[in-house]
């Protein structure tokens, strides 16, 4: 049997928790390197999207969809409006109008971002979407920071069902997160997680906005709302709270030039979740700054973007 002298293991004992700890040290600061990169929203840290509003043409074919195709749960119904959502929180509701439909050059809805909790919950969707409803695909992609795949609904509004990647494996430069659009094959995605165990909640994640001015709605997203920029390309805008990816979106790829909306289907209103009355009371002091009109309904903010869209503010719970 081989010995090793006390005062030799010693050393080797001192000599690996020296590695260690300035191995602890390397991924501190590199931690702390790369949240510095990460630009602060002024609204909450832990505010997140709540539930889209779309006004549609047919209530009852527009339930059908969200519910046998997309697996939606109905959480209350009223005569003309539906609430459809996932774990007792809305994502979407259907409110019965009449109009025309919403022209690609109009602002408004891009499209509505549904996040899954991980891959076999996202596989599941997909294929309910692909055995009721795959004439409405229209793409996918892998954004490095997320998997998504595209779809409308039977009214034309743009839909992305998505997971996100590790959020410690987003790299940030100079206060952007990179985002790609790499190819991303859905029936590989399916065959690779349907069968997998899924624990988590299925929420909205984000909503991308068509607007007519990407400065005028940095104006309103960022400096009155108080979301950060986390990335910008040709066209598009992207924000969030928290060092999310995005929260929202906006572009004028169809839509440069835009005014006020139209009286139209699609978008109704959307709903940003805040945690607090405090982040309320704050978002109200910027407005009034401002000079920017609201209304405080139930505790909770209600205002138009530069185009018409509604935007209503309220607290969890």
């Amino acid at each position: 049997m081989t010995t090793t002298a006390p005062g030799r293991r010693t050393v080797g004992i001192v000599v690996v928790i020296a590695v260690a700890v300035a191995a602890a040290a390397f991924w501190a600061l590199r931690a702390d390197a790369d949240d510095a990169r990460i630009p602060a929203s002024v609204i909450d840290a832990d505010t997140r999207m709540g539930g889209v509003e779309l006004a549609v043409a047919d209530v009852d074919a527009m339930r059908s969809f969200y519910t046998s195709s997309l697996g939606l749960e109905v959480l209350s119904e009223s005569d003309g409006a539906v609430a459809l959502g996932a774990d007792g929180q809305e994502i979407i509701r259907l409110v019965a109008a009449d109009g025309p439909s919403t022209s690609p050059a109009d602002a408004g809805l891009y499209h509505a971002a549904i996040l899954y909790p991980d891959g076999p919950a996202l596989a599941r969707a997909l294929v309910g979407m692909f055995s009721t409803a795959g004439h409405l695909y229209g793409g996918s992609a892998d954004h490095a920071v997320s998997e998504a795949f595209y779809f409308s609904d039977p009214e034309g509004n743009g839909l992305e069902l998505y997971i996100d990647t590790p959020r410690q494996d987003w790299v940030w430069d100079d206060g952007q997160v990179q985002m790609g659009s790499a190819p991303l094959d859905p029936n590989a995605f399916i065959s690779e997680h349907l069968y997998g165990t899924t624990s988590g909640e299925v929420t909205t994640g984000h909503v991308h906005l068509k607007v007519g001015d990407l400065d005028a709605a940095r104006d309103f997203y960022v400096d009155l709302l108080g979301f950060a920029v986390t990335a910008e390309s040709d066209g598009a805008l992207f924000m969030a709270a928290g060092g999310y990816h995005h929260h929202l979106a906006v572009n004028t790829w169809t839509s440069a030039g835009a005014g006020e909306r139209p009286a139209t289907l699609g978008l109704g209103s959307f709903t940003v979740m805040v945690p607090a009355q405090a982040d309320i009371q704050d978002a109200a002091a910027r407005l009034d700054a401002a000079g920017y009109e609201y209304m405080t309904v139930d505790g909770g903010l209600v205002l138009d973007d530069p185009w018409g869209t509604t935007v209503r503010l309220r607290t969890e719970g």
